[in-house]
């Protein structure tokens, strides 16, 4: 991993960009003491799967009336 300071990640952002869409990872150093705070990493797209959630998705059918006979009385 090859890391920077911030002045120099600015003048050279495209070709730091161009680093990390090969796969490297560029630290970021701030102040004087260039203190290592962030780091640029390439993006990894997520593959999106459908959840089984449950034991019982896709055995049980769950349906909601339209209207719901209850009174005050019970909801205390």
């Amino acid at each position: 991993m090859k890391a920077m300071p911030v002045g120099e990640l600015k003048t050279h952002f495209s070709e730091v960009l161009e680093t990390v869409k090969q796969g490297n990872k560029i630290g970021i150093l701030y102040g004087r003491t260039k203190r290592p705070v962030a780091m640029i990493v390439p993006y990894v797209e997520e593959k999106v799967m459908n959840r089984k959630i449950g034991i019982l998705d896709g055995k049980i059918t769950i349906a909601f009336r339209d209207t719901v006979d209850i009174n005050p009385e019970e909801l205390d």
